[in-house]
């Protein structure tokens, strides 16, 4: 899943993007409610879970929260706050969070908290996605193409999961690079290329028609069909 994370307190930061990229998500971190808006607004991110610190160097949280509900961003929002008396956790859910932990919480509770929100019928964060004759179920985390299955490891699912939300659309190697993995990896590094030719091997069947294409001098996009 894409996870949006907005937090200042950077060891928390840390420790939940850490944590959820080893369960395979992609994290984008935001440290102030001002950058969390802006994450929000590209039109090129498709957030699946937003997990929402309140207290934050410019503003309340629950203003973000407010403003994205009102904005039509219907996909689930875990809050994760110091503030625990009942009267903000009632705050808290009236302004549409779907679920609310205080401070100091346990990682293991934290993921199955995510798991639940996001089987929730009628949430916008699908459990399966379809491109062509390409589908990956998210929560078993399990690829299938034309019927057959494939097995895919954290890192791969990850990115085809980032090239089934675009289809179409070209990503650069510094897009994918921020969405699979940390920002610590060097903008020279040929990581991409290399999970691009693993994934390319596992779901370009034989006999089938090529689905990831290199767009020479952009990236790599996904299609339903050879062009």
């Amino acid at each position: 899943m894409q996870i949006l994370v907005v937090e200042d307190d950077e060891r928390i930061a840390s420790f939940l993007e850490k944590g959820l990229r080893a369960e395979g998500h992609a994290i984008t971190v935001a440290p102030t409610k001002s950058e969390g808006a802006g994450w929000l607004a590209a039109s090129d991110m498709g957030f699946d879970l937003i997990l929402l610190d309140l207290r934050l160097p410019d503003g309340d949280g629950l203003d973000l929260l407010r403003q994205a509900r009102k904005d039509g961003f219907v996909a689930p929002v875990i809050v994760l706050t110091a503030r625990d008396e009942l009267d903000d956790k009632i705050r808290g859910l009236d302004s549409g969070a779907n679920d609310y932990m205080t401070k100091p919480f346990a990682f293991d509770e934290l993921l199955a908290r995510i798991r639940a929100v996001c089987r929730r019928p009628g949430e916008s964060s699908a459990t399966d996605l379809r491109v062509g004759d390409l589908s990956l179920d998210l929560l078993t985390k399990v690829a299938n193409r034309c019927g057959r299955r494939i097995e895919l490891a954290p890192r791969e699912w990850v990115l085809l999961e980032l090239f089934m939300r675009h289809p179409g659309q070209v990503l650069s190697r510094s897009q994918i690079l921020n969405n699979v993995w940390s920002y610590s990896f060097e903008p020279g590094s040929n990581v991409v290329d290399v999970y691009v030719g693993y994934l390319r091997r596992k779901i370009d069947l034989p006999g089938m028609d090529p689905l990831i294409q290199t767009v020479r001098g952009a990236g790599y996009r996904l299609v339903t069909s050879a062009s």
